[in-house]
């Protein structure tokens, strides 16, 4: 058989291990043959090519450098980055925010992880490699003219030379243009060579390529220079309107925090093209950022009716009927999951849940032993938590207070599990343990009401009103809705004014 059918035939069954070493083969015969040459590179590039649409997660690097500033005290329901203005969304009391001031959504997805890198120097670290540390701008390339002598690559050496290849001569041919240009930005990750052949190819075409400009605006966000991106995209989309335009430059008005923006750049796109899941679950994700709960459900409904089986929209609805207290409605939705295939740990524990609140006994236990057994490392807290959550509901503090120490012993920063151990060990009479647990979950989650309004309603029935008063101010800085929170304030300030 002839070694390049059998290499795209590989690759046509994504078997790309297999081709690569097919190429290579071939590439040892004859080191300038531009058919194979762009053949492995295709390879490669599809071995670690990631949807870069739904793997991007802003981390501490952008939070701290971000330069892109717009108002420092936003209307109510335009921004992402305080969520608790907007008017008519969910509430802290009913639903828990995350860490990030952003409500619990439906599935884990980017935006709503509450991990972020722990250093600079570890959000500075080139994506998907450890190679080096430093941020792609520090990397430096040496200007030489090398030909067609840069296709060729030492044995046991990186595949293609970015330091040696000039990339003038390629720009101007397409056909070894994009391949090339995708290899060096996903298998590569090199962004400033990626871009500079992006610019080149531009300039070569004329400025009449609209996939060269999206190009260009991927690199440019990648970079964060966001308003070069957004002219990019625009710029795109004059040319031709794609889906993943409209996506990019959507995403481009998030990361400027400005929702309303992305949410037109959406709808316009959903005027080219109707019914479309992606920019319909990206809509739901912005309200969802909103706060606005309604809209954000809305979508997610039309979702399910083009698409039935999207996992996204029909975990978020069941999340969203959990937390309006229908427990009923969202066992359905949960098992309409069960029922397509899913079968891990944290859907099991939605199930035990919602099978608790509705009533449903006889299941319960069942479907958190089955949590328990499919658990990882970082679910095993949540779902020993949500166990001692029943154990108080049924009434049996005994077994409340070992499931939410296993919660602690599982993960030692888990503030609800010391919130409510102090409110157990508030009941047994135990002052002090009780003041120690609430002050141990409030240092660990700042961004919690529980634990402050708990332990100011403690001080102040101690006669400890000074720190009572301090604390309940905390309280009210974390949820300034909390009308509990609120009388107790009022009446600590009457006490004062009294005295």
């Amino acid at each position: 058989m002839d070694l390049i059918f059998l290499a795209l035939s590989l690759y046509k069954k994504r078997q790309f291990e297999e081709c690569v070493k097919t190429c290579t083969e071939l590439l040892d015969k004859n080191p300038f043959d531009q058919a194979v040459w762009v053949l492995k590179m295709k390879a490669l590039t599809e071995q670690l090519y990631v949807d870069d649409l739904e793997a991007e997660e802003e981390g501490i690097a952008e939070a701290f450098m971000d330069n892109e500033t717009i108002a420092e005290s936003a209307r109510p329901g335009t921004s992402l980055k305080n969520p608790g203005t907007s008017q008519g969304g969910s509430t802290q009391g009913y639903r828990p925010w995350t860490q990030t001031g952003r409500p619990v959504s439906g599935v884990v997805r980017p935006g709503t992880q509450t991990a972020r890198p722990g250093t600079m120097e570890q959000a500075l670290r080139t994506p998907r490699t450890s190679k080096t540390a430093r941020p792609s701008t520090s990397q430096s390339a040496r200007t030489i003219r090398l030909g067609t002598a840069s296709m060729l690559s030492e044995p046991g050496g990186p595949f293609i030379q970015l330091s040696r290849i000039n990339l003038g001569n390629y720009a101007a041919k397409p056909s070894l243009a994009k391949p090339l240009f995708l290899y060096i930005l996903y298998h590569e990750n090199s962004i400033r060579h990626a871009l500079q052949l992006a610019v080149l190819a531009t300039q070569a075409c004329e400025f009449k390529d609209w996939w060269w400009k999206v190009q260009l605006g991927k690199c440019y966000y990648s970079l964060g220079l966001m308003r070069e991106a957004e002219q990019q995209f625009r710029s795109a989309l004059r040319q031709h309107q794609c889906i993943e335009t409209f996506l990019r430059l959507g995403r481009v008005y998030i990361r400027l925090d400005q929702p309303l923006s992305a949410l037109d750049v959406c709808r316009t796109g959903l005027e080219y093209f109707p019914k479309e899941i992606t920019l319909l679950t990206e809509i739901a994700r912005i309200f969802e950022g909103l706060n606005n709960m309604t809209m954000s459900v809305k979508y997610y409904r039309e979702i399910v009716t083009e698409d039935s089986t999207n996992v996204e929209a029909i975990a978020c609805i069941g999340m969203h009927h959990f937390y309006t207290d229908q427990p009923e409605m969202a066992l359905r939705f949960y098992r309409r999951l069960l029922q397509m295939g899913l079968y891990n740990a944290e859907l099991f524990n939605n199930l035990g849940l919602c099978c608790f609140y509705a009533q449903q006994y006889d299941m319960t236990l069942s479907c958190f032993q089955h949590a328990l057994s499919l658990a990882k490392e970082d679910d095993v807290a949540d779902i020993w938590y949500n166990i001692g959550l029943i154990a108080i509901g049924v009434g049996d503090t005994r077994l409340a207070g070992q499931c939410l120490r296993l919660a602690i012993s599982a993960d030692s920063s888990h503030a609800p599990a010391y919130n409510n151990l102090g409110v157990l060990e508030l009941r047994r009479g135990r002052v002090n343990e009780a003041r120690a647990f609430f002050q141990a979950a409030a240092s660990l989650a700042p961004y919690l009401f529980e634990p402050y309004f708990n332990h100011a309603a403690l001080s102040n029935k101690l006669g400890d009103l000074q720190a009572s008063y301090i604390v309940i101010q905390k309280s009210l800085e974390a949820y300034p809705s909390h009308i509990p929170s609120q009388e107790l304030l009022h009446a600590l300030e009457k006490h004062f004014t009294f005295i």
